[in-house]
């Protein structure tokens, strides 16, 4: 048994959730990779997926083997790259978390470039308002908003953002402009379920929290920014997510003087990533954006 052949076999199944779509994604018939995945169950002694007629599902053996090959898999791919020579020429597919909003806004475009200059290297954008683990999930690189938490991965800052309280001019032609943070008590207040916010906004150099109750919680920073275009009231978020609606006027600022220091911007890989030139050319992207003060 090929256990290269395998372990990607099986990360495909687990990814995509059916031996059909991993047959798809692989090029070999169906028949092959329910052999391929028999065969790994043989050598491990252990079931790897449940399997229904509707569906198929990691057992605990599974799960824990897929973070384990992902990461295998990975290193091989490092060490294809190096012995065949690719140190120059991006090659094969890049993967990329970033946030939605700032992803669709910022990454993007980057992207887009990328993908234009480079036919033999393509891109999965994965846009998810959490973060989610890298090398266990085969990520290259993450666009993260605050200061990064695994000192066991390399950061690249590529600036910042700022918090902003916006309203419509309708809200605020009917309701004023609070004065201070705690006049907040007297506002209608959306909020959303993120880590950055909770259940306290921070405002002043020292970032100091005020606790807020909202009458309109949402999950989802497009729909934050519509409620309060809407004139349902006072939204916190983050610049580029407000940048759109106050460009056309949608959106006011509030108590713009009362904001916390700005939020950092990094880029998290593995180590073991950085020279390869798809990741390189990445970061490159992505300062030269952050130059030309894009999301300023």
């Amino acid at each position: 048994m090929d256990r290269f052949a395998a372990l990607t076999t099986f990360v495909a199944v687990a990814e995509r959730g059916g031996f059909k779509a991993a047959s798809r994604h692989l090029g070999v018939s169906p028949p092959a990779v329910t052999r391929t995945i028999a065969a790994l169950e043989r050598h491990l002694g252990v079931p790897l997926f449940r399997r229904s007629t509707r569906s198929v599902a990691l057992t605990e053996e599974g799960a824990a083997l897929l973070e384990r090959a992902r990461e295998i898999l990975m290193r091989l791919q490092d060490a294809e790259h190096v012995v065949m020579g690719r140190q120059t020429t991006p090659q094969g597919e890049l993967q990329i978390t970033a946030p939605v909003v700032f992803g669709r806004l910022h990454v993007l475009p980057v992207v887009a470039d990328l993908l234009a200059r480079h036919r033999q290297m393509s891109v999965r954008l994965m846009l998810l308002d959490r973060n989610i683990r890298l090398v266990e999930e085969g990520i290259d690189v993450a666009v993260r908003i605050g200061e990064p938490r695994d000192s066991s991965l390399r950061s690249v800052a590529v600036g910042t953002v700022r918090q902003v309280l916006v309203a419509s001019p309708a809200y605020c032609a009917a309701r004023g402009h609070p004065a201070d943070p705690k006049a907040l008590d007297l506002h209608d207040l959306i909020a959303g379920d993120n880590v950055r916010t909770g259940s306290q906004w921070r405002f002043g150099p020292h970032s100091v929290g005020v606790a807020i109750t909202p009458r309109l919680t949402v999950t989802s920073i497009d729909a934050q920014l519509a409620a309060a275009a809407a004139g349902l009231g006072i939204a916190n978020v983050l610049s580029y997510q407000a940048a759109e609606g106050l460009a056309a006027g949608t959106l006011r600022r509030v108590l713009d003087a009362h904001a916390p220091p700005p939020v950092p911007i990094h880029l998290l890989f593995d180590a073991g990533r950085a020279n390869l030139p798809s990741v390189r050319l990445f970061l490159d992207g992505m300062r030269a954006r952050a130059k030309s003060g894009a999301w300023q």
